[in-house]
C-alpha cells in the first residue's frame, strides 16, 4: 500500500448545520497564507495526499470533505441516517467555503485556493464572488457545463422532481463492495493509470464498512440528483470577470470534455469562456486524465509551486 510521506490530521468543524471533516497538513505560517484544496464530485479530501507529498515547499494546507462526502455529515445524522438531505445546491458550497475560510484563516483573510473538477467550479465562482479573499487560484478541470436554453427549464424541473421520488424509493443507492480491495479495483477500472498501491490506500479513505459489513462509498446518494436549475453561462462569465487574483487553469492531456459530452461541450468552448478571466494562464499535464492529482502528482505539484512563487 502507498505510504503517505506527510501525515495529515483530522479536524471536525461545525459549518452551517454540517459537521465538516477537514484534513490539515503542516502548521500555520504567519507570513504565508494557507493553501486550501477543494475536491471534486464523489471524491474526498484525502485524495490530495499524493500531490501534497510531492510538494517541496512547507505550507499550511487545508482540505475539507464537502458536505455529504467523506466524513462530513449533517449535524445529528449518522451514516445510516444521512439521507435526510434529498438534494444539494451549488450556492451552499460557496457559503460553506466562505465559513471554512473564516474559521481557519480568519474573517476576511485571503488564501491560495486550488479546486479540482466540481471543486474547480466552486473555486472559480467563489473567486468572483469574494475576489478579495483569494491571492492565487488554480482550477484543475473545473469546466462548468454546456450552455442551456430557457426552454429547457420545465423539463429540468420535472426531471429533478422525478429523481427526488426515485431517491425516496431507494432507487438511487450507491454501489457497495465486498471488501476494500473491491473498491480499489473499481478505482483502477475508472482510472487505468492509478497503481494498485495508490488505489488500495485511496479506497480506505473513499469508502468504509457499513452496517452489513459491505464497503460503502462515502458519498450520499442525493448527490446524484440533477440540479433543478439549468446552467447559466452568462452568470458564470459575469462571475469570471470579477476574479481579481491570478488564475492558473490546468487541464490533462486526455480530453475529458470530449469523453463526457460527445461534442455538446468542448475544450475549445471552455477556453473561450476562460478569456473572461482578467489574469489567466493555462497549462497541460501530459500523460494524465481527469484525476491528474493521482496520475501525475509530481508534475502538478511543480506547476503549483511555480505559480504560487511567481511575481
Amino acid at each position: 500500500m502507498y505510504q503517505a510521506l506527510k501525515p495529515s490530521r483530522s479536524t471536525f468543524v461545525p459549518i452551517r448545520d454540517h459537521q465538516y471533516h477537514v484534513l490539515q497538513w503542516g502548521e500555520r505560517q504567519p507570513d504565508h497564507p494557507p493553501l486550501v484544496l477543494v475536491h471534486g464530485w464523489m471524491d474526498v479530501a484525502a485524495s490530495w495526499q499524493f500531490m501534497v507529498d510531492a510538494l517541496t515547499q512547507n505550507r499550511w494546507i487545508i482540505a475539507p470533505d464537502w458536505r455529504g462526502f467523506g466524513q462530513s455529515r449533517l449535524i445529528g445524522a449518522d451514516q445510516a441516517n444521512a439521507a435526510s438531505v434529498d438534494c444539494y445546491w451549488f450556492p451552499d458550497y460557496l457559503a460553506d467555503l466562505d465559513a471554512l475560510l473564516d474559521h481557519f484563516a480568519g474573517e476576511g483573510a485571503a488564501v491560495d485556493l486550488v479546486g479540482h473538477s466540481m471543486g474547480g467550479n466552486i473555486a472559480m465562482m467563489y473567486g468572483g464572488v469574494r475576489p478579495e479573499r483569494i491571492n492565487r487560484l488554480v482550477n484543475l478541470e473545473g469546466f462548468g457545463l454546456p450552455a442551456t436554453r430557457p426552454a429547457q427549464a420545465p423539463e429540468r424541473y420535472a426531471k429533478w422532481m422525478d429523481e427526488l421520488k426515485a431517491l425516496r424509493r431507494g432507487e438511487t443507492a450507491l454501489k457497495d463492495y465486498d471488501s476494500v480491495d473491491g473498491v480499489a479495483r473499481r478505482l483502477m477500472k475508472t482510472n487505468p493509470r492509478l497503481g494498485e498501491d495508490k488505489a488500495t490506500w485511496l479506497a480506505s479513505h473513499w469508502a468504509a464498512p457499513n452496517a452489513q459489513g459491505r464497503w460503502a462509498i462515502l458519498g450520499e446518494p442525493a448527490h446524484k440528483i440533477s440540479n433543478a436549475h439549468i446552467y447559466q453561462v452568462e452568470e458564470t462569465l459575469a462571475t469570471y470577470r470579477r476574479i481579481s487574483a491570478p488564475v492558473l487553469s490546468i487541464t490533462a492531456s486526455d480530453d475529458s470534455l470530449s469523453q463526457w459530452w460527445k461534442g455538446q461541450f468542448t475544450l475549445a468552448e471552455y477556453l473561450e469562456r476562460l478569456i473572461q478571466v482578467p489574469q489567466v494562464e493555462s497549462a497541460v499535464i501530459q500523460d494524465a486524465g481527469h484525476m491528474m492529482h493521482h496520475d501525475q502528482p509530481q508534475a502538478l505539484a511543480a506547476l503549483l509551486e511555480r505559480f504560487f512563487t511567481a511575481r
